[in-house]
């Protein structure tokens, strides 16, 4: 007769591993103008939630001790790259990640300069929510209209405005108020829904881990409480379920000789055992049988979850297909218009031949049109009717001339793009995480832009230029 087999009991490790694997995650992003106290709030942060190792503290103590001695400077925790240190300034995107008992977080630093509105986009496109600073002493400046508007135009559901350094204003309580009135009025123009203003000082740390006893004026949450407390996820489980193709699984081993399944990540909505669904952009329709994951089976599956789904039919689905409830009604096309941020040092060329990534598909495409530049600083449209044909030139095109309607590095504006084959269109204003679209140069697989589908702040700000019978002129064009 066997032996019984040996029950472990769980260590403290094991079970501080699971509880963090059970956290909520929280993904924000920090904004704010050069010297408004951003990477030390951010240092701040990892210090007082003891997310600092202690080699790292070492490290950021004896930089402060060669700067000149005094209080540790907690920026250098953040500003990791020596060109930041010796300049004083936070010039890339940094992802850090702390967490604390109830909740874990994925925090995107992202520069305060002008010139890199284009890492403000990137850090900001997975957050929900964003952290602006302003300095107590200065208000809200155009720095902060533009991090606001970036915000909004992104659809970054709620906001913190971290009115810092308030211990050089002596933590004046009706400078605090002014400041937030102003900040929330603009942000309300913009419709962004959600803003809480905290009074702080990240240097002294003040209301950011812990309750400050020099604003007694103040009954609001602390900035750490309010992250630990804000909703997280709610949206991507509203939304109507969407699932874009990763991988086909067909082991075709002795054990599971006709197993078919589809892996991926549910983006969003939530998908059951015996759901009807639609193959999207083919239209073929089917059921759920089964939902699979490394550690068994479900009955259901919600976003954000990797699962595999088996369907009750043979039919054709592939990596980018995305698969939809067969009740909804889902636009499919192949014709795309949206907003974009131009990220690339190459500007845009009309007639440009592109690739057109959208969750896990990527097709072949043209840039038909750029049609309306938006003015971050002064939220102003410029709209343009029709296709500029004087400037359509080949996509390898490398004048110094550029034209009149072409987005440069970090301009913002509409474009329309033509597919070489139908994919689907969910609107980002509607659908967060499956609306947003990238377009690479075919030749060297540089991301070229960052892209939102339909309408968005942009067209609140101007009027649809009108259409104009422009003749297609792409035709023939070979897509």
């Amino acid at each position: 007769m066997g032996a019984a087999p040996t029950i472990l009991e769980p260590t403290e490790e094991t079970q501080h591993v699971t509880e963090h694997a059970t956290r909520d995650l929280l993904r924000l992003a920090t904004a704010g103008s050069v010297d408004d106290g951003k990477s030390t709030l951010i240092g701040r942060l990892l210090y007082d939630t003891k997310s600092v190792l202690a080699d790292q503290l070492s490290a950021v103590e004896a930089a402060t001790l060669a700067r000149g001695g005094g209080e540790v400077d907690l920026a250098l925790l953040t500003d990791g790259l020596r060109a930041e240190r010796e300049q004083g300034i936070t010039i890339d995107v940094a992802y850090r990640y702390f967490s604390t008992a109830t909740r874990a977080f994925v925090l995107a630093d992202t520069p305060g300069h002008v010139q890199y509105t284009r890492n403000m986009v990137t850090g900001a496109s997975t957050a929900e929510l964003a952290i602006v600073l302003v300095d107590a002493r200065k208000g809200v400046l155009e720095q902060t209209r533009r991090h606001a508007t970036i915000t909004a135009l992104l659809r970054v559901p709620h906001v913190v405005l971290a009115v810092n350094k308030m211990d050089l204003v002596d933590f004046d309580e009706a400078t605090f108020r002014a400041i937030a009135d102003e900040f929330t009025a603009y942000a309300l123009s913009l419709g962004i829904p959600d803003v809480t203003a905290v009074p702080l000082s990240a240097l002294t740390g003040d209301n950011v881990v812990d309750r400050s006893t020099r604003t007694s004026w103040y009954d609001g949450p602390t900035l750490l409480e309010h992250l630990e407390s804000v909703p997280v996820g709610r949206d991507a489980l509203s939304e109507p379920f969407r699932f874009p193709v990763q991988v086909v699984i067909r082991p075709r081993t002795a054990e599971h000789p006709d197993y078919r399944g589809y892996a991926g990540r549910v983006a969003s909505g939530v998908v059951s055992v015996g759901d009807e669904v639609t193959v999207l952009p083919s239209g073929k329709r089917s059921t759920v049988v089964g939902i699979d994951t490394f550690d068994g089976p479900l009955t259901e599956a919600h976003a954000p979850q990797s699962v595999t789904l088996r369907l009750a039919d043979d039919v054709d689905v592939a990596r980018g297909d995305v698969l939809v409830p067969t009740a909804s009604t889902v636009e499919v096309g192949s014709d795309l218009e949206g907003t974009v941020c131009w990220l690339a040092e190459k500007r845009s060329v009309l007639g440009a031949r592109l690739l057109v990534r959208v969750g896990t598909r990527t097709v072949r495409a043209l840039l038909r049109e750029v049609n309306a530049r938006l003015d971050v600083d002064t939220l102003t449209v410029e709209a343009w009717d029709g296709v500029d044909t004087l400037h359509a030139v080949d996509a390898t095109d490398t004048s110094s001339d550029i034209p009149p309607r072409a987005l440069t590095l970090n301009a913002i504006g509409r474009v329309k793009i033509r597919l070489a084959e139908p994919i689907v269109l969910d609107e980002y204003a509607t659908h967060r995480r499956t609306g947003g679209f990238l377009l690479v140069d075919p030749a060297d697989g540089t991301t070229l832009a960052a892209g939102m589908i339909g309408a968005t702040l942009l067209d609140r700000l101007a009027p649809t230029p009108s259409a104009q019978d422009d003749d297609d002129w792409f035709a023939g064009a070979g897509i």
